[in-house]
């Protein structure tokens, strides 16, 4: 057990706060470690729906890597520092990323570094609008290690993203949304309703579905769109034979809606602006 993260289950969401305010939720790597155990723990519950991480305190969503415990790997040459460091790093947000359950992330104050990574990796993410974002690892003498090279100009483009890469420049959460960083900037006291909110819509539908279209798109965009097609293609056919698909199917064919399923609010808009044919 570590107090490094904390984990909040209500209504099908578990919220994750990172917890290390005093060092503004710097990623430590027994918080890294724990955050990677909970997903564990999260993914095989079939009571959440989603997850919202967010940091712990007014300052900061997290500052990046700890930079003290990182020195000490870099002190002990190159295998430690790639073993300790960069690999627990991407493979957190490989992790977020390719998780099949929403994450979104809830950017309340700084997210610099390993925190800026993380909400590059997330598949949605809402902005304080006290939030600030900066890569500033090249102040360090090093490039990013937990993805950064490789997500942001894959979200903001190539000049963009090498602007940001190669000043260290911290900007803000509007120039954040601008970039396709983040989906939403919020009054900070709206923040984790709104995150919970998004996650709440997407929770009405089909969660293999959910699954499906975050499997595809993840996966999707590191392949030819040839390949890709044929990812979709083979999303749609493990939705085939389940009982998400049938019922819905079925309740649009025979003009009926169940209260209580995954896509109501999906089917009553067809029914009420689609007139099929026959």
């Amino acid at each position: 057990m570590s107090n490094t993260v904390l984990m909040q289950i209500s209504e099908g969401i578990a919220l994750l706060t990172l917890n290390r305010p005093q060092k503004l939720n710097a990623l430590n790597y027994e918080l890294i470690d724990w955050l990677l155990t909970l997903l564990d723990t999260i993914e095989v519950n079939d009571k959440v729906g989603a997850v919202i991480i967010t940091g712990a305190g007014e300052r900061a969503f997290s500052a990046g890597g700890d930079i003290h415990e990182f020195s000490e790997s870099v002190r002990q040459g190159v295998n430690p520092a790639v073993r300790d460091f960069v690999r627990r790093g991407q493979r957190l947000t490989a992790r977020l990323e390719a998780f099949p359950k929403p994450v979104i992330a809830a950017v309340n104050g700084i997210a610099y570094g390993g925190g800026c990574e993380i909400t590059e990796a997330v598949h949605l993410a809402i902005a304080s609008e006290h939030a600030r974002f900066a890569k500033p690892e090249i102040k360090l003498g090093m490039p990013p290690t937990f993805g950064g090279t490789q997500r942001l100009p894959r979200l903001a483009g190539r000049k963009r993203a090498l602007e940001l890469l190669l000043t260290g420049e911290d900007f803000s959460p509007e120039r954040a949304l601008d970039l396709g960083l983040v989906n939403a900037v919020v009054a900070h006291e709206d923040l984790i309703p709104a995150a919970r909110d998004l996650a709440k819509r997407i929770m009405h539908h089909s969660p293999l579905a959910v699954r499906s279209i975050i499997t595809a798109v993840t996966r999707g965009l590191n392949i030819s769109i040839a390949e890709g097609l044929q990812m979709e293609s083979e999303q749609f056919a493990q939705v085939v034979p389940t009982d998400d698909l049938s019922d819905a199917l079925a309740a649009w064919k025979g003009r009926r809606i169940h209260e209580d399923g995954p896509s109501t609010d999906f089917f009553s808009l067809l029914r009420r602006n689609v007139q099929p044919n026959g």
